[in-house]
């Protein structure tokens, strides 16, 4: 059993304000920022261009696609050499964070990003990287504070490179960054929060004090009703620093693993024509996995109904149907553009996944299938 949690968080409303220090305690002075289109089109990259001092020389990476892929690393990563950088930022949601840490990788790393993906054997290739500072401005993947960031490869596979030098050396957590965040974006990142808890929890993994932070993100998400109620009002703080707290500890506690559900939503949110939204993808996927993996658990549905503040003979799978319908999510795969002759290659993606290594219940081929049209 290993607990590592080796980064320093700065957590609180305003943290963003220590942006410049946290940057001087790294040593980084010529940052590539990692963010998005839709971030820039706002206001948000001259808001953290402002809290600059003069002694930092940023570069902007404003094109972070909605699911990083191997070209947008090799784009960005062009730029931060081109412009002397020493060391990167990820601003944004998962999508820029995961590619400001494959940038930090490859920007000291040789050869290309797939190669040091798990599924190729990456996992004992990866060694320190640059320097790496993750501003999360969505509540949901908690990748400031993970080990792992998920790419789109060349060849279309959507892969996990993973190690603990790709934590990033420091995080800035500052929940108003979240305020008047759409509804859906909202609703689907606060699933992804709420997928990383519960699929930690049921891995099988013997590591008490993740599956405890495990425990408090559920409480903090459904009990609390924070989630629903930042859907319902975007700048309701309370519910926004809890929606983030629970964030960063759902990624806590897939320290010790995540499952199917994650399986079938990185085979999805593979497909580069439907561009998927990875949380609402693990949102929806969640309660065919919960009935399947039902009975292989042993008392960690009552635990997890607990937490929630419901009845421990609860079912968890009509409970996240009901709260998927109350935050406006979609009711199946079919509904985000997936059909069944699809299915297949998302089998034989799912089957690869390294998620299903701590997957408490692991499904034979023709269960994938079964799988995939009850999600639908």
């Amino acid at each position: 059993m290993q607990l590592n949690y080796i980064n320093k968080p700065h957590f609180d409303n305003g943290a963003i304000e220590k942006i410049s220090e946290v940057l001087k305690a790294h040593g980084i002075k010529n940052p590539l920022i990692c963010t998005d289109p839709g971030l820039s089109s706002i206001g948000m990259t001259d808001k953290l261009r402002s809290l600059l001092t003069n002694e930092v020389s940023p570069t902007f990476y404003e094109e972070t696609p909605a699911n990083p892929t191997e070209k947008a690393v090799n784009d960005a990563l062009e730029l931060y050499r081109s412009n002397n950088c020493d060391g990167v930022v990820g601003f944004g949601g998962g999508s820029s964070m995961d590619l400001g840490k494959a940038v930090a990788l490859m920007a000291n790393h040789e050869g290309s990003v797939v190669d040091y993906s798990i599924n190729e054997g990456g996992l004992g290739k990866i060694s320190k990287t640059m320097p790496m500072i993750a501003i999360p401005t969505t509540s949901g993947t908690g990748s400031e504070v993970s080990v792992g960031s998920v790419i789109i490869m060349d060849d279309g596979r959507k892969l996990i490179l993973a190690s603990e030098h790709l934590i990033p050396d420091a995080a800035i957590c500052d929940p108003e960054l979240t305020l008047g965040l759409p509804p859906t974006l909202t609703a689907g990142a606060g699933m992804d929060a709420l997928t990383h808890c519960i699929e930690a929890i049921l891995s099988p993994v013997n590591d008490p004090p993740a599956e405890a932070v495990g425990l408090d993100g559920v409480e903090k998400i459904i009990r609390n009703e924070s989630l629903i109620r930042a859907c319902e009002n975007g700048e309701d703080k309370e519910a926004r620093w809890n929606m983030m707290m629970a964030s960063t500890e759902g990624a806590m506690a897939f320290a010790k693993g995540l499952g199917a559900v994650h399986s079938m939503s990185h085979a999805a949110g593979a497909n580069q024509d439907l561009r998927l939204h990875h949380g609402t993808l693990n949102g929806v996927i969640l309660p065919t996995i919960l009935r399947f993996n039902a009975g292989h658990v042993g008392d960690k549905y009552s635990r997890i109904s607990r937490a929630m503040g419901k009845d421990e003979s609860t079912d968890l799978a009509e409970e996240i149907e009901k709260l998927n319908e109350r935050i406006g999510l979609p009711s199946g795969l079919a509904e985000m553009g997936i059909t069944e002759n699809m299915i297949p290659g998302l089998v034989a993606h799912s089957m690869t996944d390294p998620s299903n290594m701590t997957t408490p219940r692991l499904p034979s081929q023709e269960e994938w299938e079964k799988l995939f049209l009850e999600a639908m």
